[in-house]
């Protein structure tokens, strides 16, 4: 994230990001307790995991703006983030977890 926002780390400059706030997959939380990394953990999530960092941080922005995503709404937000893999089923199901783990 870059001031709270998705971006695209191989599309943004450094220097956008000077004196701003950023927060990477690691700064979600010190003991991978954040509900997004327990989702992806607890559903075998990642299979090559190239892309995983930027789909856990795009899912994060749109729980934090979206408590109870759609399939429609989900499918939106990460629309930006290409798995060569396939496991948009797995990311999917998986924010529905973390958007139930993060209600309760």
């Amino acid at each position: 994230h870059l001031n709270g926002e998705a971006v695209r780390s191989c599309m943004t400059r450094v220097s956008l990001a000077e004196g701003q706030k950023v927060v990477t997959i690691e700064g979600l939380s010190e003991n991978i307790s954040h509900p997004l990394q327990k989702a992806w953990l607890e559903l075998d999530v990642p299979q090559c995991g190239y892309c995983q960092s930027g789909q856990i941080m795009s899912a994060a922005v749109l729980l934090r703006e979206n408590s109870n995503p759609t399939d429609q709404d989900i499918d939106d937000a990460m629309s930006g983030n290409i798995c060569r893999c396939g496991t948009y089923l797995r990311i999917r199901k998986a924010i529905h977890l973390a958007a139930s783990m993060q209600r309760k």
